[in-house]
């Protein structure tokens, strides 16, 4: 099932404005395209999730 983007950033635990300016520059999960409607696959989603996992804060300041 596919997400759109306020059941996405729920997902994520972001607000839908945050998803948003991610899409415009490029730096969050991967995403779909039908027509003018966004949607997300939750496999995506977790992946995404999976690949922005970090030991310390100072490694994740430096991967944003």
């Amino acid at each position: 099932q596919m997400l759109r983007p306020p059941r996405a950033a729920a997902y994520l635990g972001i607000s839908p404005k945050t998803l948003s300016k991610w899409r415009w520059e490029g730096v969050g999960p991967p995403f779909k395209r039908a027509g003018r409607c966004i949607l997300y696959a939750p496999a995506d989603l977790d992946a995404w999730l999976s690949s922005r996992t970090f030991t310390s804060t100072s490694e994740a300041d430096h991967a944003a």
